[in-house]
This record gives structure tokens, C-alpha cells and sequence, in this order.
């Protein structure tokens, strides 16, 4: 029995929106929804156009990436692109309004970044109602879309060094360059050990239960 080829993300999307027009699209994603701790990142992405058959093995869903793959593919990307943009929303404001209005504010501040300003949007899951900017929204668009996977290489590799690089240092002992701020056993012992930090998400019920048990 022959492996089932896995297919990487195309630019067909791009290619069907923009229909031989010269409008821009930009892809974008979100990472960090699921965290105890840091910001939900966002990234939006202008692609000139197809990703070259060079570089197309490593733009995909950041997740089904190596580390070393994604950092390459940050670095080539970021001169590439015709432009990006990077937003996030802090644990406070996660704890003040929710994930979800949260992650769409996020987004909207990358998209506010770009310059110039697309004229369609490919996002991923979700809706932004609030933008007047005509949208594409599909499930798992990171997977499909070379816009999308590029805009979730972006905000992976973003969001992965501020966690390595500020937060592991500023909070020591919680073990952020590990983790990520996801909820690892190592992360759980030490936020009953030392309680929450600046950057936890007091809202997110792990966290909740462990400062309970703490008081």
C-alpha cells in the first residue's frame, strides 16, 4: 500500500479571488489561543505571488514544521513578502475581554499594519465583521492557503522568540522557553510553587484552579 502524498498549502485561493486583477490579498493567522500564558499573536501576510517551487516545502502550517524549517521560512518571508504585519492582544487584555474578541483585535491590529492596505483578506476560522475589507474564511486555511501558512510561520516565530527571549528571562522558573506558556506538567508545578506571574491569563480556568489552591 503506497503513502498518501500530503499536500502543501498552493496559491490557488489567491489566484481565484484575485482573478487576474491586480488586487492584494493578504493571508492571516493567530497562535497562542490556547496558552496559559502571553499574548494571542497575530500575523497578516501580502504575498507577490506564488511561493517559488524553492521555498514551497516549507511554507505550510507552522505546526507541521521543525523549528529550524520555520525559522528559515521566517527569515526568507519577511524580505519576500510585498509587506506584513504582527499584532497581539496581552494577557491582561485576553483576561478583560475574552480569547476570542481578543484574537479578533489581535488580527486587526496586523491587518492595520500593512502597507499598503490589502484589498481582500484570507483568514483563518475566523470572521472580522468589523473590517469592511471582503474576507475568505476557511477552517484549517493555514493547511490551503500560501498567505495563510506564511502569515502562521510570522506569528509562530514571533511570538516563540518573545517568550524565549523577554519573558523566560523577565519571569525565571516558569520555564517559557520550553513551553511557550502552554500547560506542561513543569509549567502546572511551577505556577503552584510560585503563583501567577504578570503574563498569566487569570481568566483561563488552569490558572484559576491553581491560585485557588495557592490561596
Amino acid at each position: 500500500m503506497t503513502k498518501r502524498k500530503r499536500l502543501l498549502p498552493s496559491y490557488s485561493i489567491e489566484s481565484k479571488i484575485s482573478n487576474g486583477s491586480h488586487e492584494s490579498i493578504a493571508g492571516v493567522d493567530e497562535v497562542g489561543r490556547g496558552t496559559l500564558a502571553g499574548p494571542v499573536m497575530a500575523a497578516a501576510v501580502i504575498l507577490p505571488g506564488p511561493v517559488p517551487l524553492k521555498y514551497r516545502s516549507i511554507i505550510n502550517d507552522s505546526k507541521k514544521l521543525s523549528v529550524i524549517q520555520r525559522n528559515k521560512a521566517f527569515k526568507w518571508l519577511t524580505t519576500w513578502c510585498v509587506t506584513y504585519g504582527i499584532g497581539e492582544c496581552t494577557a491582561s487584555e485576553i483576561d478583560a475581554i475574552g480569547i476570542l474578541p481578543a484574537t479578533k483585535l489581535a488580527m486587526t491590529r496586523a491587518i492595520a499594519k500593512l502597507d499598503p492596505q490589502p484589498d481582500n483578506l484570507i483568514i483563518d476560522a475566523i470572521e472580522l465583521s468589523a473590517l469592511k475589507i471582503p474576507q475568505t474564511v476557511m477552517t484549517r486555511a493555514d493547511s490551503i492557503s500560501q498567505s495563510v501558512a506564511a502569515a502562521s510561520i510570522i506569528a509562530k516565530v514571533t511570538r516563540d522568540q518573545l517568550m524565549t527571549e523577554v519573558f523566560e528571562e523577565d519571569y525565571p522558573g516558569y520555564g517559557f522557553a520550553s513551553h511557550k506558556g502552554y500547560g506542561t506538567a513543569f509549567h502546572m508545578n511551577a505556577l503552584i510553587k510560585k503563583g501567577a506571574c504578570r503574563i498569566h491569563r487569570r481568566s483561563f480556568k488552569p490558572v484559576m484552579k491553581v491560585l485557588g489552591q495557592s490561596e
